[in-house]
């Protein structure tokens, strides 16, 4: 009889013990798929992963105005990577700038946005990099000037211009529109590149989200603005462009199209019509200030970018600049085209563009480049005219503001 009890006491303490492992192995799982959905929302591999490189090991050069930056080993290796960092050294490095050994990191790491999330995310995100595979693999040494190569410095540059502190929720809006808010200014990171910085690269508070010089792009305007914002999108655009990359007004190309791929395409659609809502519910902040006055175009230019147009872009955008929707964008009305900064609208012109494949939208369209035949001055002349016909009222593009963008693209090869 006591025999009996023991081996059914046993028993049920086997049980026990495997109903404990599979609800942790259950609960470790669900972790890790919860932070593997946060690192694409935080467009994480795409900065940590160098041409050509392991998924995550870093190595990537970031190009900043005060030189090349190179994105960290994320991976869990215990030597170059993060395999050693505690759970607090790693909310710590995302919520206030600072790594494992003490050191001040740059905010090419965006931790001033990364500050915005919640414990719990952290903890998920960190347990997802944990279980991918380790890699060895130390990234080369920043190329920094003194003194900005010294780390110390950013001590002084966080007391002026970063502010800790987890997103803490509106109560006067919707749980749709503070679920936007949360991943626009926290994992997103959009005013990254989409708000413009000041002399020592921080934000501009009071600009947040409308536009910004990035790399020698022009991060678009995402306000609501008519002429330069996203006042013509419905929630539902903002949706489509990012799970697709195209919708009806544009098509993602450049730096926006690595995020699309890596990140927001990945997004639920909830997540996705969140951030629309969020988004559509900005400031106005006056690029165009809805000033919709024509400036004056010298007739000689304007003649000369038409011409050009008509023979190299009227094909696929049309005569009338009406384009093909979701395959060759309009050009009429895009705001892109018509930003108080010329700078993406010329780049494209040179080096061309490439849509991006995503599941939605596998295949890739692609515009050819320019810049081998085109010079600067035609460029501009056709830039112009772009940004001056079918009710687009931008200023005109001068040659002297496409040399600077053609230094810095393969045309220039």
């Amino acid at each position: 009889m006591k025999s009996a009890l023991k081996q059914a006491l046993f028993a049920g303490a086997v049980c026990v013990a495997a109903f404990a492992t599979a609800s942790r192995a259950d609960t470790d799982f669900n972790r890790i798929q919860r932070g593997k959905y946060l690192v694409d929302a935080g467009d994480c591999k795409d900065c940590h992963t160098a041409d050509g490189g392991k998924p995550f090991a870093g190595g990537r050069p970031l190009q900043t105005p005060f030189g090349v930056i190179y994105s960290a080993n994320i991976t869990p290796d215990r030597t170059t990577g993060i395999g050693a960092w505690s759970g607090d050294q790693f909310y710590r490095a995302l919520h206030e700038g600072i790594d494992a050994g003490g050191h001040r990191l740059y905010p090419a790491f965006p931790y001033p946005y990364y500050t915005h999330v919640s414990r719990g995310d952290v903890a998920d995100i960190q347990a997802y990099l944990q279980s991918i595979a380790p890699v060895s693999n130390r990234p080369p040494a920043n190329e920094l000037p003194f003194p900005l190569n010294e780390r110390t410095v950013m001590h002084v540059w966080n007391w002026m211009y970063f502010k800790d502190g987890t997103f803490k929720p509106d109560p006067k809006k919707s749980q749709q529109w503070n679920r936007g808010a949360y991943l626009v200014e926290g994992l997103g990171h959009c005013g990254a590149c989409h708000t413009p910085k000041n002399f020592a690269g921080a934000d501009d508070s009071g600009s947040a989200l409308h536009g910004g010089n990035l790399q020698n792009w022009f991060a678009p305007d995402l306000g609501p603005d008519l002429r330069v914002g996203l006042g013509h999108w419905s929630s539902d655009d903002i949706a489509e462009y990012l799970k697709t990359g195209r919708n009806r007004f544009s098509n993602a190309t450049g730096p926006m199209s690595e995020v699309v791929q890596y990140s927001t395409s990945k997004l639920t659609d909830d997540d996705l019509h969140a951030i629309a809502a969020y988004l559509k519910d900005l400031p106005t902040k006056g690029q165009g200030g809805g000033d919709n006055t024509k400036p004056s175009v010298d007739a000689n230019v304007a003649s000369a970018g038409k011409a050009i147009f008509g023979d190299q872009c009227a094909e696929c955008h049309g005569a009338d600049g009406s384009g093909e929707p979701t395959f060759f964008p309009p050009l009429k009305g895009n705001n892109n085209v018509q930003q108080s900064d010329p700078t993406t609208v010329v780049r494209v012109i040179l080096e061309g563009a490439r849509s991006v494949p995503t599941k939605a939208r596998p295949t890739p369209l692609s515009m050819p480049a320019f810049g081998w035949k085109l010079t600067d001055a035609q460029v501009a002349a056709v830039a112009t005219y772009i940004r001056s016909s079918w009710g687009n009222a931008a200023s005109p593009v001068t040659a002297g503001q496409v040399a600077p963008v053609r230094k810095d693209t393969r045309s220039s090869d």
